[in-house]
């Protein structure tokens, strides 16, 4: 049964992921007995922390500024969040505007360590992590395997390939090189660290042939904040499959509390509605498309295809940015024009 259970103001922005604050001091100091980072869509990463936190008196939003330094005012777009070591990670989205060109802006990867004060590690790595993830695409086109998707269509290749390489040479920029024929831009939605140390992104675009949900393995992520910056490779590529009817991609990705090796993910549309989406006009049996919630474990083996279990039908959210849990139950969060509301699938204790 899914509840609505609040809407939240927060610097007049949207949200996206949730990963539960575990600072004992951080929960003490908002007078919760739970809470949430989130990170807000629009704007810098220092400017779009917040924290959704539930206590007696029931839910409260509070936006947190931080400290980034140098690269002040130089990313924005941050969309998953994801904790390892200490750290809570915030990727940025590495895509661009839904009509394109890509924005070397949202290519970043930050950190930092839980507080009210937050100071953030940045690393803008412009489109590095694009030319990993598509070499490991065309990778499996090459042999033949269902989890590659298709070639990019003429439209989609030129909005948001073509357009930012004409862009980058205009201005000299170094990174053109990154960008190749053939490419697919990447839309980062989801990501978790495993037992390994590696990195899950969820990708809400590119999907495979079959339209299915696609997740890339990134080994390397916290080294690359070291003096000496360890390089990225990517481990494995996987297809979600059984998904139902596609393309599907995901909204979400989150490791399950205490259950190594076992994650929840949110599936659903490629783009957002109404907004002149390419990929949403170059992909119109997309339109239709509702959130899912699914759960998964990825085995030792790396198997390419992975099929998850439903745990939820969201049917009729189409715009689930992110999935924890909270009392037993599901608690997610919604991408509302300047607000952002907490819903709960009740599947045992209620959440307030």
């Amino acid at each position: 049964m899914m509840k609505r259970l609040v809407d939240l103001s927060v610097a007049g922005n949207e949200a996206s992921d949730l990963l539960r604050v575990e600072s004992p001091e951080i929960l003490a100091a908002l007078g919760a007995r739970a809470a949430y980072w989130t990170v807000l869509d629009e704007g810098p990463v220092e400017d779009c922390l917040a924290v959704l936190a539930v206590g007696d008196d029931g839910w409260h939003a509070r936006h947190l500024p931080a400290i980034a330094g140098t690269h002040t005012g130089r990313t924005e777009d941050g969309e998953a969040l994801a904790r390892h070591d200490g750290w809570v990670y915030v990727i940025g989205s590495h895509f661009g505007s839904k009509s394109g060109p890509l924005r070397p802006k949202r290519a970043f990867v930050a950190r930092f360590a839980e507080s009210l004060a937050p100071r953030l590690q940045v690393v803008r790595h412009r489109f590095t992590l694009h030319r990993l993830v598509n070499e490991a695409l065309r990778r499996l086109a090459e042999a033949g395997h269902p989890a590659a998707p298709e070639p990019p269509a003429d439209r989609v290749h030129a909005t948001f390939i073509e357009q930012t390489r004409r862009r980058g040479e205009a201005k000299a920029k170094q990174w053109v090189g990154d960008l190749r024929t053939g490419d697919h831009p990447i839309n980062v939605e989801g990501a978790a660290f495993t037992p390994a140390g590696t990195l899950l992104l969820g990708l809400r675009w590119p999907v495979s042939t079959a339209g299915e949900p696609l997740l890339v393995e990134i080994e390397g992520i916290p080294g690359m904040f070291g003096e000496t910056p360890v390089p990225l490779s990517v481990v494995a590529v996987y297809a979600l499959t059984g998904v139902g009817p596609g393309p599907l991609g995901v909204r979400a990705l989150a490791p399950r509390p205490g259950v190594p090796g076992e994650y929840d993910v949110i599936v659903g549309s490629i783009d957002a509605l109404g907004k002149n989406s390419v990929l949403i006009e170059e992909h119109p049996q997309a339109r239709d498309a509702t959130c899912a919630h699914l759960r998964f474990t990825l085995p030792g083996d790396r198997p390419v295809e992975v099929k998850p279990v439903l745990v939820a039908d969201l049917a009729p959210l189409h715009h689930v940015e992110g999935v924890a849990e909270l009392d037993g139950s599901s608690l997610y969060v919604t991408d509302e024009d300047h607000r952002v509301a907490l819903w709960a699938h009740h599947t045992s204790a209620s959440a307030r």
